[in-house]
């Protein structure tokens, strides 16, 4: 008897690692944008004022004017919270801004983003709104 060739294929092509998984969207993106939006109408502090949402390079920034003058005396656009999602954990990372320094501070983090964001609609130690 002979011994039967094993048949060898070429290997199937390897996506790039930042392509997103069939499904998934990438971000920033305006459905998750407007969605942020839709849930930043449920806040508790400051319900009179207009934030934003704006897209940047890894999630979503919150910007409002700064209506209590502890940030900017004259009431101008503050940054108030950064939303990042972190495609290789699965998970929503929120930050608060630390206006005095300058940076982001984490805040709080996981899968789904509406309860992430639970953390800045409610904000009763006033760490998102200053």
């Amino acid at each position: 008897m002979k011994a039967h060739a094993m048949k060898r294929s070429a290997p199937a092509p390897v996506a790039p690692a930042d392509a997103p998984r069939a499904g998934l969207r990438t971000q920033p993106n305006e459905l998750d944008l407007r969605r942020i939006e839709r849930l930043l109408e449920k806040r508790i502090r400051y319900r009179y004022v207009s934030p934003r949402v704006e897209a940047c390079d890894d999630g979503y920034r919150v910007v409002s004017p700064c209506c209590s003058r502890n940030v900017d005396t004259a009431g101008g656009d503050i940054e108030i919270a950064r939303l990042v999602w972190d495609g290789a954990g699965g998970s929503w990372r929120l930050y608060s801004r630390d206006h005095a320094r300058g940076e982001w501070m984490f805040y709080d983090s996981g899968r789904q983003i509406d309860a992430v964001l639970m953390a800045l609609l409610a904000d009763p130690f006033r760490v998102f709104w200053p």
